[in-house]
């Protein structure tokens, strides 16, 4: 059993299916959240670097766009 750091909520995950670096949804808020912890199971909120850097990637095509 792990508890979301968003809204407390108790989710039930086996320590033996994950690995530390893994994702998982909460089933009550649906934060994203990332296992930094196995024994016990820690769970902390996950970064959204892969959004960002599509972020990025996008703004830089609409700046050389605006450059032609």
């Amino acid at each position: 059993m792990a508890i979301c750091p968003e809204c407390e909520f108790e989710i039930d995950v086996d320590e033996y299916d994950v690995d530390r670096g893994d994702t998982l949804d909460c089933d009550n808020c649906g934060v994203t959240l990332e296992i930094i912890g196995l024994n016990p199971i820690e769970l902390e909120v996950a970064s959204d670097d892969d959004d960002d850097d599509d972020l990025d990637e996008d703004e830089e095509e609409a700046e050389e766009d605006d450059d032609e």
